[in-house]
């Protein structure tokens, strides 16, 4: 499946300008200094450069974790910065999935009952939860590990309940940090062969930030921040 192009289609998420400033006066910190970013539908995209290079802040904003200093992001469109703190909660319980390095599992909760949490918060009807839930540990190849809980299952499979977690919802987009920063070589892969998966037979767009070069290669573009800005953008050249 080949990213489509500007001229093909709107971008699903845009950024132009965007800033980001914590702090004023002397102890201001500009952690994004005017970052222009398009990502369009079905495209897996890996998000990479150094500590404090501001691929993190911009991840923050996209997800509606953090809002911009200024600049505008637009989300299918529409101008997020100028959405209320409640419609903001929406966009992200409805539109936007998250998968975090250090899993983020409720320990003495089962496999199914963790993948169900974000549909409690949107109000699903308990059985469509179960099932939807079901399937989700299906498709990251969870099927029968349904009552486990996280101290009795392996990394990779407590981010593969995180993963089921993050795509019950049925997300337009999948932001993932670190996915697979926890996890051992072998681990690793396996995690990458998945997300790679939901990409192509899903359709869900992915952005994932990483420091592995290795993790990266399975995306088909790569962005990479340097120092508050986007040093460089490209198709990924080593793309399997």
């Amino acid at each position: 499946m080949m990213s489509p192009s500007p001229t093909d289609t709107q971008p699903l998420i845009e950024l132009r300008g965007v800033t980001k400033v914590y702090g004023t006066g002397q102890a201001a910190m500009h952690a994004l200094r005017g970052i222009d970013l398009r990502i369009f539908e079905g495209e897996f995209v890996a998000v990479m450069g150094p500590s404090g290079s501001g691929k993190s802040t911009s991840m923050n904003i996209l997800g509606c974790l953090d809002t911009a200093s200024a600049g505008s992001y637009r989300f299918k469109g529409v101008e997020v910065n100028q959405l209320t703190r409640n419609q903001r909660t929406k966009l992200r319980r409805f539109y936007l999935g998250f998968v975090f390095q250090g899993f983020n599992l409720l320990n003495r909760t089962s496999a199914l009952e963790n993948v169900e949490l974000p549909l409690i918060y949107r109000g699903t009807p308990a059985h469509e939860r179960r099932t939807r839930a079901r399937e989700a540990l299906e498709i990251v190849g969870l099927n029968g590990w349904e009552s486990h809980t996280p101290g009795e299952l392996s990394g990779g499979q407590e981010q593969r309940v995180a993963i089921a977690r993050a795509i019950v919802t049925r997300p337009t987009v999948l932001f993932a940090d670190e996915p697979t920063g926890n996890l051992d070589t072998v681990r690793s892969h396996e995690i990458m062969e998945l997300l790679t998966g939901l990409n192509r037979d899903q359709g869900v767009t992915i952005v994932m930030v990483t420091h592995e070069p290795e993790m990266a290669a399975y995306c088909r573009r790569i962005i990479r921040f340097l120092d508050g800005l986007v040093a460089s953008d490209a198709p990924n050249p080593e793309e399997p």
